[in-house]
């Protein structure tokens, strides 16, 4: 069966970043987050923790909301997860897992931690993500950018990646409003000593210190490095980069044609955060901001991106994106 663009809905099929898991505090019901997919019509997605947590004993459960107070590396969430999924797996959802929990500083113990997800989940964990190699949002939490030098030891986790053909996808800013490309060398390092990894990285490196870059030249970069390195995929989840890029001024028809040219390097995903202080209406308004530019994408990267082509490909699934109707496949 075709897909009829002008009656069926334009938010994607695919959620690539979603956090069934917060910083602190209590979750959504693993099964209700599942509810808010049915009733949005999403039917693939990355089960995502959150590799670094506030204390059990903190009040918050956002690291916004507290300044000074450390976020940790840690386990816990890639274990409930994994526990959560084996209680109540999905009949009509194909879920991907993610390990969450590495700790990019410190590679020597990433290893570790995947023996040990492995002995308890056997082939459950096929993600690595999200993992933070720079995130100024948390600088006000103990967080500092990943040593750039370190990164040449991520060597023996990047093969076991490789030998499992995992993706792995980073949160790596690209700069703030005062130096937008500031951060640049940090992917950069990634790319050039792992060009046989696939990796994602998240939020095409914008975040909401870095909301005034211009338009074009944010994409002659991104163009520059996937014409560079074939491996690398873009993520446009999160609705910031709707908010401050996609849909700001002038800056949208270049975008679209971005995204037509470069449709099958796209995943798309809403960066929802499972915090018990949401629920399905945050849910369903972020799925619309964030699938908001599929409206303007033509037919090719529509099935590409929203109906969920690039993904399968990238994770190897036996399913099809159907073609547009009036369209031949």
């Amino acid at each position: 069966m075709c897909y009829d663009r002008s009656a069926q809905p334009q938010t994607a099929v695919v959620d690539a970043h979603l956090h069934f898991r917060p910083f602190g505090g209590p979750p959504v019901p693993f099964d209700e987050v599942m509810g808010y997919l049915r009733e949005t019509g999403v039917f693939f997605v990355n089960i995502y923790g959150i590799g670094q947590m506030l204390p059990v004993d903190s009040p918050c459960t956002y690291y916004l909301d507290c300044p000074g107070t450390p976020v940790v590396p840690t386990l816990k969430n890639d274990f409930a997860n994994a526990s959560n999924l084996l209680a109540s797996a999905p009949s009509d959802i194909h879920v991907t897992l993610a390990m969450t929990f590495p700790d990019l500083a410190s590679p020597g113990e990433i290893l570790t931690g995947m023996d040990l997800l492995e002995r308890e989940y056997p082939y459950m964990f096929r993600w690595m993500g999200e993992v933070n190699l720079v995130k100024q949002a948390l600088f006000n939490n103990d967080h500092q950018p990943v040593p750039l030098d370190s990164i040449a030891e991520w060597g023996p986790f990047m093969k076991r990646l490789r030998e499992r053909d995992i993706p792995i996808a980073v949160h790596s800013d690209l700069g703030n409003d005062d130096e937008p490309t500031r951060y640049l060398p940090w992917i950069q390092e990634v790319l050039d000593l792992y060009p046989d990894n696939k990796v994602i990285w998240m939020h095409m490196g914008l975040s909401l210190e870095l909301t005034s870059m211009p338009a074009s030249e944010h994409i002659d970069l991104m163009k520059s490095l996937l014409d560079r390195h074939p491996n690398l995929m873009l993520d446009i989840a999160w609705r910031i980069i709707d908010d401050n890029y996609f849909s700001k001024g002038e800056n949208q028809p270049l975008y679209v044609d971005f995204l037509n040219e470069y449709s099958d390097r796209i995943l798309p995903g809403t960066d929802f955060l499972a915090s018990s202080k949401k629920d399905f209406e945050v849910y369903r308004s972020e799925l619309a901001v964030t699938s908001r530019i599929n409206r303007f994408l033509d037919d090719e990267a529509f099935r590409d991106i929203a109906l969920g082509r690039n993904y399968f490909r990238l994770m190897g699934l036996d399913y099809s994106a159907p073609p547009i109707c009036g369209t031949e496949d």
